[in-house]
C-alpha cells in the first residue's frame, strides 16, 4: 500500500467516511469533507422536495459536493487543503478561482450557494461554529484557542493554524467537521454578487464548474432575481436589491443610498420592504434571514457597499469578534481586494 493509500483509508476510517483525501492533475492530496445532498426540510421549514441549490450544477442534481476542510494555502499554483498550514492571504478573487482551478476537473472556488448550505446546517442541527475571532481566541468563549500562526504589531495573534482549534471549531462540532468557517481569514467565494445593489447570481451551483463557468465581471451568466425567485437579466426593472433603510440593510426592489459608505446590520435584523415577499431562493442563498429577528443567528454581520461590483467574502477574520461566523458575509469588496485578511477554500463537485 503506498503513502496516499495509508493517507485515505486513515482519514476516510477516523472521519467515519465523512472525509476524504482527492488528489489533484499532478497528484498531490488535499482533505476535503462529503456534504451530502439536501432539501430544505433539512435547512428549515419551507417545501421538502426542493433541493438545495448547492446541489444542482447545469442541471444535474448532485448526490454531495466536496468542501476543504481547512483553509487552503498554496503550493505551485494550486491549493490545498491540509490542517497547520499558513493560509494563503493577499490574493484577489480571480487569482484565488484560478489556484482552484488549477487542480482539474471539478475543482472550484467555494460557492456562495455552498458556503450557504453548510452555514443553514449548522443553524438547523445547533452547530454554529465557533472560531479564531478575538485575536486567536473565541469572543464567546475566551478558552478556546488556537495554535498561532502570526502576530501584530502588539503581539496578539492574528491567524491560527487551520484546524488547530477544538472541535466546536468546526462546522458540526466533530473531528470530520470543516475547520474556521468562524474568523481566522475572510474567504472569497464564486457565483454571488451585487452591483450598484442588484443583488446578481449565477444559476443554481453552475459556477462550481470552474473555468467551464464564465464569472467575471463581464459574463452574460449573471442573474438578477425577481421577487417571485424569477431569474431575469441583470437592470430589469423591479429586481431584489440592498438598500440602507431606517438604519438597517433593507431587501427591496430597488437602491435609493447613494452607497457612498458601507453599511452593516446582524443578520437576524435585516428589514424588508413594505409589501415585499422573500422568495424562497433568496432564504437558500443566505440572502435574508428564514427566520427574521431570531437569535439563532447569533451577531453574526452582514455588510454592504452598494456602489460598483462587490463580490462576497464570508466568516469574519480574527478580529470581528462576535460578529463573524457563518451567516457574515461582507459585500463591501471589489474583485481586485487584496487584503492580507483574505483567502480562500476550494471545493470539489464530480463532473
Amino acid at each position: 500500500m503506498g503513502n496516499y493509500d495509508e493517507m485515505a483509508l486513515a482519514v476516510e476510517m477516523l472521519s467515519g467516511g465523512k472525509n476524504k483525501v482527492l488528489l489533484d492533475d499532478v497528484g498531490l492530496p488535499g482533505i476535503y469533507v462529503v456534504i451530502p445532498k439536501g432539501t430544505n426540510s433539512v435547512l428549515y421549514n419551507g417545501d421538502g422536495s426542493v433541493v438545495h441549490p448547492a446541489f444542482k450544477v447545469n442541471s444535474v442534481e448532485k448526490d454531495s459536493i466536496l468542501i476543504s476542510k481547512y483553509q487552503n494555502y498554496v503550493y505551485n499554483s494550486r491549493a490545498y487543503s491540509l490542517p497547520g498550514r499558513y493560509p494563503k492571504v493577499s490574493i484577489d478573487q480571480p487569482t484565488s478561482k484560478a489556484m482552484c482551478t488549477n487542480k482539474g476537473k471539478g475543482f472550484h472556488l467555494m460557492t456562495l450557494a455552498e458556503w450557504a448550505y453548510v452555514a443553514l446546517w449548522c443553524k438547523k442541527n445547533s452547530t454554529m461554529p465557533h472560531g479564531n475571532n478575538n485575536y486567536g481566541k473565541d469572543a464567546g468563549y475566551a478558552y478556546e484557542t488556537g495554535v498561532g500562526l502570526a502576530k501584530d504589531g502588539s503581539d496578539r495573534i492574528t491567524v491560527c493554524a487551520p484546524g488547530s482549534g477544538p472541535v466546536t471549531w468546526a462546522h458540526d462540532h466533530t473531528n470530520a467537521g470543516i475547520y474556521d468557517l468562524n474568523g481566522n481569514i475572510w474567504e472569497w467565494q464564486d457565483g454571488m454578487r451585487i452591483v450598484d445593489g442588484e443583488i446578481q447570481i449565477i444559476t443554481n451551483n453552475d459556477a462550481a464548474q470552474g473555468s467551464d463557468c464564465d464569472t467575471s465581471a463581464t459574463s452574460t451568466l449573471w442573474k438578477a432575481i425577481m421577487p417571485d425567485g424569477t431569474l431575469v437579466a441583470p437592470g430589469t426593472s423591479g429586481t431584489l436589491h440592498y438598500d440602507y433603510l431606517t438604519s438597517k440593510i433593507t431587501l427591496a426592489t430597488s437602491t435609493t443610498d447613494d452607497g457612498s459608505a458601507g453599511r452593516s446590520t446582524a443578520y437576524k435584523d435585516m428589514a424588508l420592504e413594505s409589501g415585499l415577499n422573500v422568495p424562497e431562493i433568496a432564504k437558500l442563498l443566505t440572502l435574508y434571514p428564514d427566520q427574521p429577528g431570531s437569535d439563532v443567528y447569533g451577531d453574526d454581520n452582514r455588510y454592504v457597499t452598494l456602489a460598483g461590483e462587490r463580490l462576497p467574502v464570508c466568516g469574519g477574520g480574527w478580529n470581528n469578534g462576535a460578529g463573524a461566523g457563518v451567516f457574515f458575509v461582507g459585500l463591501g469588496s471589489p474583485r481586485s481586494n487584496v487584503g492580507d485578511s483574505v483567502g480562500f477554500r476550494s471545493a470539489f463537485v464530480d463532473l
